[in-house]
């Protein structure tokens, strides 16, 4: 027998608010009220600004054009004969959709209802466009992802049918597996491990992981395996993705505004980054040095990595036991106090930002656990930041401004932080946070606690869970880029990756420790008073 209960309305602790929320209106953005004259002159002087942009317009793309072309013909060399594979397997897919659509629209076709808009839209309809990312494959199925955490990008109907795209991905063959292992290895599997679970514990879009025991010395571990053909795919796809973001942008100049390249390229670099294992290693590797060096081996861990049984698309790693932080039920009995654990986690998380050459970017619940001897594990290091002291010196003094609603100083560390030729209006900026910042009270927070009794015992298990209105959490940061960019200021991207974690960790905060505020609370160290320390000076 199960039960739910919600609780709603619970206040995020990173934030203590007062005011109800606001419009939000940007004073950085201009409003202008348009006025119709029919006067010979005033259209002539409008058509003769036209005319003035679009031939300026015109010689800017002219300019441009060379360069573009260079940059379509060295990525159509570097994707070589797999990108004409691709366009093949592209083709498949859309004919593949388009055939489900053909069929679904003929089936409805002779009711007296007619064709929903779903059908009307044919492969650009959300559900139909998300099917044929499906298709396509890894790539896409990332950037559906990207799509359904993007709310304030995309229209709603898309936001919600893209987060199909976070469900587990089907799982390779074991045979292609095992053909994977003994390629890498250059050995037979048996000689190695002495067992290997074909059923693999997780399946993504790029690789599976599966259990298994190391010959001899009984250790538990988990491969992590590139799935076939998969760094070929990206390749291709990420290159096609490019080439078109350069065509948009030269086609419409408004776009670089955007940094649309610049987005698709960071994306592009990251998600290559990901199918390369030895990185991954490096980086976990990095973490383990910073944990042992400062001390903190009894308080977190990251798995240990066997290198001489891990290559570029395979990592063995030390199998770690325990729960996420979202497990209340779980981490009860574990620990004694969950706030406490949190708190390690937060200090371990902060103290890496400059400690280490590399911070762990992507803490969801699904890697961050609370391990059966009560430490803190970090898993999964395939996604890590990089933050200079210089950002790291404006986040410090953004988040302390953020605890104590100083929006000028808030509206300084951005300006230190973000890219600016051009004097910044800093009291307007600030009213400008201000504004949006007030409106915090309005985002939708609950805590889902269920209860299940066992069919043969008395016992009753507890588990919670925080659900949160993402496209709120999303307007938000994004109303912050997007004053701040009215302003001239563009930031760098470990910005967002700091600002996503920091996410995360709220939402566990108010889970574990709903009365602590993790950037007032003075056991947790977000300024850093281990810069001196830094282990890779």
């Amino acid at each position: 027998m199960t039960t739910v209960s919600a609780f709603r309305g619970v206040r995020l602790p990173i934030f203590q608010h007062s005011q109800l929320p606001v419009p939000v209106t940007i004073s950085g953005i201009p409003t202008r009220k348009l006025k119709y004259r029919s006067n010979g002159f005033t259209l002539f002087a409008r058509y003769s600004r036209s005319q003035d942009l679009f031939t300026s317009r015109l010689q800017d793309s002219i300019e441009k054009l060379p360069k573009l072309m260079e940059d379509i013909v060295q990525t159509s060399i570097n994707t070589g004969p797999r990108g004409a594979l691709r366009l093949a397997q592209g083709i498949q897919a859309v004919i593949g959709v388009g055939s489900e659509w053909l069929a679904d629209a003929s089936k409805t076709a002779s009711s007296s209802t007619g064709l929903s808009t779903q059908l009307q839209l044919g492969l650009v309809s959300p559900l139909y466009l998300r099917k044929l990312f499906e298709r396509l494959g890894a790539t896409y199925v990332k950037l559906g992802q990207f799509i359904a955490s993007a709310p304030t990008l995309f229209p709603p109907e898309y936001v919600e049918e893209f987060q199909y795209c976070f469900d587990r991905a089907p799982a390779v063959p074991f045979q292609e597996i095992q053909t994977i292992l003994r390629e890498e290895l250059g050995r037979p599997i048996d000689t190695v491990f002495e067992y290997v679970d074909p059923t693999p514990i997780a399946s993504a879009s790029i690789a599976q992981v599966h259990g298994a025991k190391i010959r001899g010395t009984q250790e538990d571990v988990v491969i992590k395996v590139l799935k076939p053909g998969i760094e070929d795919i990206l390749v291709a796809d990420l290159n096609f993705v490019y080439i078109v973001a350069r065509i948009l942008e030269f086609l419409s100049p408004d776009l670089n505004r955007a940094s649309l390249v610049a987005i698709v390229g960071d994306i592009r670099e990251s998600m290559l980054e990901e199918v390369d294992f030895n990185k991954e290693a490096a980086n976990i590797e990095a973490f383990r040095r910073y944990l042992e060096i400062m001390g903190l081996t009894r308080q977190a861990t990251a798995p240990k990595v066997y290198q001489q049984y891990s290559s570029k698309r395979v990592l063995t790693m030390e199998r770690l036991y325990g729960v996420p932080l979202t497990d209340l039920n779980s981490i009860n009995s574990l620990v004694p106090s969950p706030e406490a654990s949190l708190i390690t986690a937060l200090n371990v998380w902060f103290g890496s930002l400059l400690a280490c050459e590399s911070f762990h970017a992507d803490v969801h619940a699904g890697n961050l656990w609370l391990l059966r001897d009560g430490r803190i594990g970090f898993l999964d290091f395939g996604i890590v930041g990089r933050i200079s002291p210089k950002t790291w010196n404006a986040m410090e003094v953004f988040l302390g401004s953020l605890a104590t609603e100083e929006y000028e100083s808030m509206a300084s560390s951005l300006i230190d932080m973000g890219a600016t030729n051009k004097d910044v209006d800093v009291p307007a900026f600030a009213r400008d946070l201000e504004k949006i910042f007030s409106s915090i009270q309005d985002l939708d927070t609950e805590i889902i606690v269920a209860t299940a009794r066992g069919t043969n015992t008395n016992a009753t298990a507890v588990s919670a869970n925080v659900v949160v209105d993402e496209r709120q959490m999303n307007a938000l940061f994004l109303d912050v880029v997007r004053v701040s960019e009215s302003y001239g200021l563009r930031f760098p991207r470990e910005f967002a990756l700091l600002m996503k974690q920091l996410l995360y960790f709220d939402r566990y905060t108010r889970l574990l420790a709903p009365n602590l505020n993790m950037l007032r609370d003075q056991r947790i160290s977000i300024v850093s008073n281990q810069r001196s320390r830094n282990i890779y000076q």
